[in-house]
């Protein structure tokens, strides 16, 4: 370079070396890049993360044990500490569910269906009433204890981007093939997973994206039979299935029943044909019980429950034609 000449050595070498460095400049950059964005993420999450326990888990007994699970006069209104109890979602439920046992809950839109389920999954704490699981108080037991002897399919069902046997056997990662594939057979998804080019490998994307709404409330019913808990929990579950699957689905739940007497149910549902085998069935209206019983005592009742059975007999009846 002293006489403005370079070598081919030296030319060669600074290339090498420029071609070494490329990489750690963009790398350096891409870092930076990922810190600012996970510091603008951190400061919008940590609102979340600093907001207190809506339900605070002072619960010392660490098993749910075998008994009746009672409401008596439960009362709850939304808001917490500032609730209109003027206005409550749940006015004075009382109920009994003893174990192997199935509970209908039904009403129109807004009557506290899915309210009365976070109560008893201690989403809610109610403000009034008493509220026990087999002689014990719900916040008598740890939040982990009392969620593990509870299985809950919402109204949305959330898959994760994952197989569908992976989303199946979420609640037991340990779970066998055979043990998945049997909780999709009571779920009546077995046959549709089949049809798939992976079969129960195959991915469903986030929330499930690749699946019908029919399918992804199977697949969250699968996998809660595959946790053999002893509450299931179903928050009009099957509104996305025709009523043929829908027969099955309860048929199947009825015959695990049976093999596994201690194991109770409530199924809430706007469709009356889903609660019609039901023990017992609760007519919720604004939050109230306004007509319990069977099925065929709440049609003897000629209120509520007949008046819209007779409806959506008549509308399947015309669907069929």
């Amino acid at each position: 370079m002293w006489q403005n000449e370079l070598t081919v050595g030296a030319l060669t070498s600074f290339t090498m070396y420029l071609g070494q460095l490329i990489w750690p400049m963009f790398a350096a950059g891409w870092v930076l890049t990922l810190i600012e964005r996970g510091r603008a993420g951190l400061a919008r999450l940590q609102p979340l993360l600093d907001a207190p326990l809506s339900v605070e888990d002072t619960g010392a007994i660490d098993q749910v044990g075998q008994g009746p699970l009672v409401l008596d006069k439960v009362t709850f209104a939304y808001g917490g500490a500032q609730a209109n109890l003027q206005q409550p979602a749940l006015d004075g439920v009382s109920l009994r569910l003893e174990p192997g046992q199935t509970l209908g809950l039904v009403g129109p839109t807004g009557s506290g269906k899915s309210t009365l389920l976070r109560v008893l999954l201690r989403q809610a704490t109610p403000q009034s009433g008493r509220a026990e699981w087999a002689g014990q108080p719900l916040d008598a037991y740890r939040l982990s204890a009392l969620r593990s002897a509870t299985s809950w399919v919402p109204q949305e069902s959330f898959l994760f981007s994952a197989s569908i046997a992976e989303n199946i056997a979420l609640a037991r990662p340990g779970a066998s093939r055979a043990e998945v594939i049997a909780a999709a057979q009571m779920a009546d998804i077995h046959d549709d997973i089949l049809r798939f080019p992976q079969s129960y490998d195959t991915p469903v994307g986030e929330k499930g994206i690749t699946l019908s709404g029919g399918q992804r409330q199977r697949v969250a019913i699968a996998r809660s039979l595959l946790a053999d808990s002893r509450l299931l929990l179903l928050d009009d579950a099957l509104s996305a299935v025709d009523t043929g699957t829908e027969t099955r689905i309860l048929e199947h739940l009825a015959e695990l029943r049976q093999a596994q007497p201690g194991r109770a149910a409530i199924i809430a549902s706007h469709r009356l044909s889903a609660v019609v085998a039901a023990d017992h069935i609760v007519v919720l209206k604004a939050g109230r019980v306004v007509e319990a019983g069977t099925h065929d005592q709440l049609l003897a009742l000629d209120g509520w429950y007949s008046s819209q059975w007779r409806y959506q007999q008549l509308e399947a009846s015309l669907d069929a034609i």
